[in-house]
């Protein structure tokens, strides 16, 4: 177990064994005295006032017995009022709880602080450990500790550091002794004051820190480092002491020994008089010659260097700093040994390997500090990423994972660094809470989706054994397709516990299928039996519609019945349908090639149709009408529908023909023209054949005898109590009323009694012919309406502007204004025009007289006026209304001055008048 887990649980434990004030008294409270102690808590009239006066009281902070007996005793008679009774004690429990955590966490922290040794780690565990157990580290006593342990491990750190810079500055110390012996001894003489001061200080500052506190806690690596650089920089003082020494006494007695710094030597000896040394150059000193060495030891220790010498350059090449200064080692150590027995070439290798190892210990150190700088600002960004883009519990988990992956690897390049790692850990830990709840709300579900599933394979082990006999098989296969559905939204669970439910699922749901599998695979066999009747029938040379039609049913039926997999059953459906489909096919294509030639009416029909449209194209009402009119004879199969057809094309004059004998594009009254009408205009066609003679009806000889009420001629008919739909009432029977005649045509009077016999048609047209006519004649109809409507825009245009010219002579004629206007009146309207100028108010009322008649709209500022109106026409019950004087109104209306505005309403009025 984890050893936070671990502290967790005993943690636990220890706040169960916490006695909390939760039990119930031996003898019951006293009421008045708990309601006087609570401010009236229990006799307050309202739950909102006990609520009240029970969170006054809190207020005061009683004592958690005292809370426990109110609680005891209001939550039995007003559980409302008891909620922050219930939540003060829950706050009181937690509190414990934070205070048992807070005395074991502060006691770890205690023994930490007491360590003469104190390992930083442990200390950074353990702020880590109490942040998971859920420790109050921002309350006292454990804040305190934190502070305490934080500026125990800060200081251990910062004397580590300062070991490091004394480390650098000893070395610095010794850069300068060594430059000053290359420099003349008088200024070396000279600066040994100032240099003696500073070793000084240097070796003061390292006893210091030899006799800090924490001096126990630093890391063991860190005081062999500053005793080395001590020594090294005390052998280096006193040998640069004792040599400036001997060369001031050489100075002042020229048979002094001369000091062993070579400059200063030449220096004195120049003093002197006497003639400076020569410097042997390293090229021109011999070398000295090795001792012959046996060739198999030399092979030997040349293939021990070689092999040590190959791994450290496969290291190097790859860039493994920890692997690489291992192999360096090694390679010194077996150096070390056989050094003196390898040749002068390997041994130039060895020392190029070794230096190219060093220059990659320290770039691998450089690099590690970076790559974990990186890191550190990652982890410090994961909380605080921007709203709406916050990282989920699983994406947190495994950028978490990744990020320690990455912190591993580095640490393998280079030496670990514990200041990133700190804060580095930190953040990483306060990321990983979301991961924590995360987890738990996870766990939460998965329990919750268990028990869903658990219950849900109860559920339908109930419904198998309650519906085991039962033959609705659709209820059966709708049900379990809703349990596997269900069961498919159930929620998500664990690879391990999903698959033991879903065995036991699959167990289940087989068991509760099985009558409807049966059920089935019974109609499967039924239908593949259906399929082998319907090829049977479709090779049949006659096809059998009556049999067919039996056939379906069967399926039908048999598909209604039992469902079966959807796919499947549509891939059955083909297979029946098939061979029947291919009979009808072959039923049509013989039915099509039988009517494959056109007979000569449907010709005639095509050819008719297609001089309507070239008429429709032309723009002429008078061809549209006599192309309509062909194509009219045409469809009764007429002897002269190619002449008419060809008429209108065929002879250009009949376009020609005078005003009094055809009527013009303006002489169009209304918007369309009747068909009876426009037949009439045609050329008069050939007489029709004679009618069929009608088939004359045999005589009844016998009739079976029926004594229903009503069946006998001599008795009428009973009333019906009530009526069907489509019934109507026509009431008492009326003189001259025929409803109850014979029919003329022989047959009994009924509900279409004295309706003549409907005319003959003409012949059947086929498919093409039948919706040529019907497009010729819906296109020339239109073309008809829209040169109506020209013509009665253009007579409208005309009439105003005689008006506004007060000219009489324009006023269109009365076959042009259409049949609601005659001649009389024209000639008024012609009367008004050619007068003066009358009074406008007569001209106003008669302007609303006549918006009226045409229920047209009136302006805003006349609407009151029109009301007005209104009104008086209804109290003249015996004057004419506006529609009978529409008329007399107009020319009422053309006898006053011109004016735009009402000519624009004066237009509007007759576009609907003249077409009445």
């Amino acid at each position: 177990m984890d050893p936070a887990a671990a502290r967790f649980a005993e943690a636990a434990a220890s706040f169960r064994r916490t006695p909390v004030v939760t039990t119930t008294p031996s003898k019951s409270h006293d009421s008045q005295a708990l309601d006087a102690l609570t401010g009236g808590a229990f006799t307050a009239p309202t739950s909102g006032e006990r609520t009240a006066r029970i969170r006054d009281w809190l207020a005061g902070n009683p004592d958690a017995e005292l809370i426990q007996q109110v609680f005891q005793e209001l939550s039995v008679r007003d559980r409302g009022a008891a909620k922050p009774l219930r939540e003060k004690l829950d706050e009181i429990k937690r509190a414990r709880g934070q205070e048992a955590l807070a005395s074991e966490w502060a006691a770890k922290a205690q023994a930490l602080l007491e360590l003469p040794r104190l390992n930083i780690a442990d200390a950074m565990a353990w702020q880590r450990d109490a942040a998971k157990a859920g420790a109050p580290l921002s309350k006292e006593p454990l804040s305190a500790l934190r502070t305490k342990l934080s500026e125990r491990v800060r200081g251990i750190e910062d004397l580590q550091h300062r070991v490091q810079v004394q480390r650098e500055a000893a070395v610095l110390l010794a850069q300068r002794i060594e430059v000053l012996s290359t420099k003349p001894w008088q200024d070396a003489q000279a600066a040994l004051e100032a240099l003696r001061t500073d070793v000084a200080a240097w070796q003061q500052q390292a006893d210091t820190l030899a006799q800090d506190t924490n001096w126990a806690s630093v890391d063991g690596k860190f005081p062999p480092l500053l005793d080395a650089s001590k020594a090294q920089l005390l052998v280096v003082w006193d040998a640069f002491q004792a040599s400036l020494e001997q060369a001031r006494l050489a100075s002042e007695n020229a048979d002094a020994p001369l000091p062993p710094v070579r400059v200063w030597a030449d220096a004195l000896r120049l003093a002197r008089g006497e003639v400076p040394e020569p410097v042997a150059t390293p090229a021109a000193a011999p070398k000295p010659a090795r001792p012959a060495v046996d060739p198999a030891q030399r092979e030997q220790a040349e293939a021990r260097v070689s092999e040590a010498l190959a791994k450290l350059q496969q290291e190097v090449a790859e860039g493994h700093g920890k692997a690489s200064s291992a192999a360096a080692t090694a390679l010194r150590a077996v150096l070390k040994d056989h050094g003196r027995h390898v040749g002068d070439k390997l041994e130039a290798e060895v020392h190029t390997a070794l230096v190219s190892a060093g220059e990659l210990e320290g770039w691998q150190r450089w690099r590690a500090d970076q790559l974990r700088e990186e890191l550190v600002i990652k982890a410090e960004g994961l909380l605080k990423r921007p709203e709406g883009h916050a990282l989920g519990g699983r994406k947190m988990q495994d950028t978490l994972r990744q990020m320690r992956e990455q912190w591993k690897q580095t640490d393998q390049g280079g030496p670990a660094n514990h200041a990133l790692w700190k804060r580095f850990d930190e953040a990483c830990n306060a990321a990983h809470k979301v991961v924590e709840e995360w987890l738990d709300k996870r766990k939460t579900e998965a329990a919750e989706h268990k028990a869903q599933r658990l219950a849900l394979l109860e559920e339908l082990k109930a419904w198998a054994a309650e519906h085991a006999t039962s033959t609705d098989w659709k209820l059966l296969g709708r049900s379990l397709h809703q349990f596997d559905n269900r069961w498919r939204e159930a929620g998500h669970l664990g690879e391990k516990a999903f698959a033991d439910l879903q065995n036991q699922w699959k167990e289940a749901i087989q068991a509760a299928a099985a009558p409807l599998e049966q059920a089935q695979q019974a109609s499967i066999d039924r239908r593949r039996a259906l399929i082998e009747e319907a090829k049977v029938l479709g090779a049949a040379p006659m096809l059998r519609i009556d049999a067919v039609k039996a056939l379906q049913q069967r399926w039908q039926s048999e598909a209604q019945t039992i469902p079966l997999e959807r796919k499947f059953e549509q891939k059955l459906w083909d297979a029946f349908r098939k061979p029947i489909d291919e009979a009808f096919q072959r039923k049509t294509e013989e039915r099509e090639k039988a009517a494959g030639a056109m007979s000569q009416v449907d010709r005639a029909v095509l050819d008719a149709a297609r001089a309507v449209e070239a008429a429709n194209a032309s723009g002429d009402a008078q061809k549209i009408r006599s192309a309509l009119a062909a194509l009219e004879a045409a469809t009764r199969g007429q002897a002269a529908a190619a002449a008419a057809a060809a008429a209108p094309l065929a002879a250009p004059a009949a376009a020609e023909a005078p005003a009094d004998a055809t009527a013009t594009l303006a002489d169009a009254p209304t918007d369309a023209v009747p068909e009876g009408e426009a037949a009439a205009e045609a050329p008069a066609p050939a007489p029709a054949p004679a009618p069929a003679p009608v088939p004359v009806r045999k005589p009844v000889v016998a009739m079976r005898g029926d004594d229903r009420p009503g069946m006998q001629k001599a008795q009428p008919a009973p009333a019906r109590g009530g009526a069907r739909f489509g019934d109507r009432d026509r009431g008492p029977a009326r003189p001259g009323d025929n409803r109850f005649e014979p029919r003329r045509d022989g047959r009994d009077g009924g509900r279409f009694g004295d309706r003549p016999p409907m005319a003959d048609r003409g012949p059947r047209l086929g498919d093409a012919a039948f919706r040529a006519q019907r497009e010729a004649t819906e296109h020339a109809q239109a073309a008809l309406r829209k040169l109506a409507a020209q013509a009665h825009g253009e007579v409208l245009t005309n009439l105003l502007g005689a008006w506004e010219k007060r000219a009489a002579e324009q006023v269109p004629s009365a076959q042009e204004l259409g049949g609601g206007v005659n001649s009389a009146v024209r000639g008024q309207w012609v009367q008004s025009i050619a007068a003066p100028a009358g009074d406008d108010k007569a001209a106003a009322e008669a302007l609303l007289r006549l918006e009226i008649a045409a229920e047209a709209p009136t302006p805003a500022e006349q609407i009151s006026a029109r009301r007005m109106l209104q009104l008086q026409l209804l109290t003249r019950r015996n004057d004419p209304s506006p529609a009978q004087t529409w008329a007399q109104d107009t020319a009422k209306v053309l006898a006053s001055p011109y004016d735009a505005g009402t000519a624009r309403r004066v237009q509007n009025v007759l576009k609907v008048l003249l077409k009445r």
